[in-house]
């Protein structure tokens, strides 16, 4: 039997970890209401056949809970990754071919969220806007899109250097008509893996801030709030209230991680040995 090369091992890689991950947030979705549930009968009970993440002090599942809250973070993942993407593509596209006055702008504004320390920028954002799910993605969306937007912004100086692109103006293309047709499709594979990349800065700063208090309600089955509420229950040796959930986390984060390196080396053919 003829052996793998290295693209099908990369696609192989990258659709095991989108399954991976697609799967814990659909878990998530189906266990919510049973990741409420409460049960004193069954309280404080370590790892066993039964409850294999073990059981909290309210004698809630922990295996259920900890992936209703992995599928939490997910989807404020996805959803402030995507809105902070496309904003650096816009704001990435826009300062470097929309003249000096707005590069210089759209520069300082670059330069100014990336000067703030990233937790106390995002905490001030997160706290303004209300908290819970909605101020968390909206915070996560407002300071994530700074890097992305400094290399589409460097990609597009040197677009317009290029033969046809100068062809096209002299055609008497506008800006954003260039913009759209000729540099947003050799942006997008910049654009997608930058999106991918995203992902576990966005998951990992919203259990930061729900884990400090400033996220997600106490309410919420997050694993921010999970893990901040079993800091109290370390000490009395209940071990596995913190560390199963942030082995998934770290998982979690990893999993995105590859997805995004394979899907770089799927776009970059040169890095994909066949």
């Amino acid at each position: 039997m003829r052996s793998m090369n290295g693209r099908q091992k990369t696609v192989l890689l990258f659709g095991m970890a989108v399954l991976f991950l697609a799967l814990i947030t659909a878990a998530g979705q189906v266990f919510a209401k049973e990741a409420m549930a409460t049960d004193f009968t069954r309280k404080n009970l370590a790892p066993c056949g039964e409850y294999v993440f073990g059981t909290d002090w309210m004698g809630r599942d922990m295996f259920v809970r900890t992936l209703t809250g992995l599928s939490m973070s997910i989807r404020i993942g996805l959803l402030a990754a995507g809105v902070s993407a496309l904003l650096a593509l816009v704001l990435g596209i826009v300062s470097a071919t929309m003249g000096r006055a707005v590069d210089s702008a759209v520069t300082w504004v670059i330069d100014l969220v990336m000067g703030i320390p990233h937790i106390l920028l995002l905490i001030l954002i997160s706290y303004a806007c209300g908290k819970g799910f909605r101020g968390v993605a909206i915070g996560v969306s407002l300071t994530h899109w700074t890097s992305l937007a400094r290399l589409i912004r460097g990609e597009v100086l040197q677009l317009k250097e290029a033969p046809y692109i100068k062809v096209a103006k002299k055609l008497g293309l506008s800006s954003w008509q260039i913009a759209w047709k000729h540099m947003v499709p050799h942006l997008f594979p910049q654009f997608l893996v930058g999106l991918i990349l995203l992902f576990p800065h966005a998951i990992l700063h919203e259990a930061s801030i729900t884990f400090l208090g400033f996220g997600l309600s106490p309410e919420q089955p997050a694993i921010g709030v999970i893990l901040s509420e079993s800091m109290r229950y370390l000490a009395m040796g209940k071990w596995w209230l913190a560390l199963f959930p942030g082995l998934l986390l770290v998982l979690t984060v990893m999993l995105f991680d590859v997805a995004g390196e394979s899907l770089r080396k799927l776009l970059d053919p040169g890095s994909a040995h066949v």
